[in-house]
């Protein structure tokens, strides 16, 4: 089948390269010139995915996969269109439904009788029938359900590793009608392939969750309980600050029944998912008391160990400190919402001069992210903020002058640094 995907990002694009690995003609439509002229050309516009540039690369040169700046044109030679435009939130967690307004009047503008519509963009419950329906349809003509069939599908996977988990998790699929549904679940079922589970309370692959509206919730539930999970595993670890004693102890000992998971607390919490859906949870469910005192708790960390740094340390005021990882987690090149930033305003807030060093990124590609690069200044205190496989050998010796470390993600060795104070969160 012919295919649109709209956004060429860093989940957009794997899905164009997966769906035109399965054989069908895609089309990717993306608003930025240059990423349509890299993918016209083979060549992938980010590094870092897993596989992208070899399968870019494969379904370019097959005549499979090509990029428009046209999105209506994309659309109106496709059957189904499938949507990633990015949606964020404001410091106040009210949505900015900007980009995603104007992609949805694009779409309408090409779309055709017959044709399948796909939201994988995470959205509030109920976005999709009371929001992009009647958009598609002013800006169409045709009507949502009879003319043209309309699902929620979110996406599930993780940069750097989205193939594999295109693999590996139940597709859902919402639609607005029955029809829809079963359209949706067809067209899945024809682009992804799915590794079996015996784990899985029915067989892994497309899963129809009855509505658009189970689907968009079962996203923002699953992203929601994570947040919450770590936000009492952060209160956890301050408990256990408070009383002297190890927290990793007490959730390992925990998680050996098969009735505790809990997470792993940490200095921050990042990343396009994790610190936003649960506020568009909270948009649609401002009672919601558990899930706003967890992201209160999780936003509270960066500043937290920065008083955990100053009381092993001591005045701050002048000091400079190190902070090693700018990326908002390990062994992925990507800085959104990430702890570097709050982590950096609460060392200035103490008197501190902080520095920020990162292997994935060049001095001034930190800079340009507004960050005070580590350009070899000397450092009395450091601290892990991302949780790079790189830090797992660090010793005192990569860090000469350095009299505390404290690693906010359990990275380090503690026995590489006998004669320097080294610290965690939570023990």
């Amino acid at each position: 089948m012919n295919i649109c995907v709209v956004a060429l990002g860093k989940i957009g694009l794997p899905l164009a390269v997966q769906f035109a690995s399965k054989g069908h003609r895609v089309i990717g439509a993306d608003v930025n010139a240059r990423t349509v002229e890299l993918v016209n050309a083979g060549e992938e516009p980010f590094p870092g995915e897993h596989l992208l540039g070899e399968r870019l690369a494969e379904a370019v040169a097959a005549g499979r996969l090509s990029a428009t700046a046209d999105t209506a044109a994309a659309v109106a030679e496709s059957e189904a269109v499938v949507i990633v435009v990015p949606l964020f939130v404001d410091a106040g967690g009210v949505p900015d439904f900007g980009w995603m307004d104007a992609a949805t009047r694009a779409v309408a503008e090409g779309l055709r009788p017959g044709t399948l519509v796909s939201y994988e963009t995470t959205l509030p419950v109920g976005t999709t029938r009371e929001r992009w329906a009647p958009m598609l349809e002013a800006g169409s003509d045709l009507k949502a359900g009879k003319d043209f069939h309309l699902v929620f599908s979110p996406e599930r996977v993780l940069t750097g590793r989205v193939f594999a988990d295109l693999r590996r998790y139940p597709k859902l699929v919402g639609g607005i009608d029955d029809a829809s549904a079963k359209a949706g679940t067809a067209f899945y079922e024809a682009v992804l392939d799915f590794d079996e589970r015996e784990d899985l309370p029915r067989p892994n692959g497309v899963w129809d969750l009855g509505s658009s509206e189970a689907s968009e919730m079962a996203k923002l539930a699953e992203t929601t309980y994570r947040d919450v999970n770590i936000g009492l595993a952060n209160q956890f670890a301050r408990f256990a600050d408070k009383r002297g004693l190890d927290v990793m102890k007490v959730i390992e000992a925990c998680n050996s029944q098969p009735y505790s998971h809990l997470h792993r607390p940490g200095i921050a919490v990042g990343g396009h998912c994790i610190p936003i859906y649960p506020q568009m949870y909270l948009w649609n469910d401002p009672e919601a008391t558990v899930v706003r005192a967890a992201r209160d708790a999780n936003r509270a960390m960066p500043s937290y160990a920065v008083d955990v740094l100053e009381a092993a340390y001591g005045d701050l005021t002048g000091a400079a400190v190190l902070v090693l990882g700018a990326a908002y987690r390990g062994g992925v090149r990507e800085t959104a919402f990430s702890g570097v930033f709050p982590l950096v305003a609460s060392l200035r807030d103490k008197g501190a001069v902080p520095y920020v060093a990162d292997p994935m990124y060049t001095a001034e590609e930190l800079e340009q992210e507004g960050l005070p690069a580590h350009r070899g200044e000397s450092a009395t205190a450091a601290v892990v903020q991302a949780d790079h496989a790189e830090y797992r050998r660090l010793a005192p010796g990569d860090l000469p002058g350095v009299k505390v470390l404290l690693d906010g993600r359990r990275v380090t060795d503690p026995a590489r640094w006998q004669g320097t104070r080294h610290i965690v969160l939570g023990g």
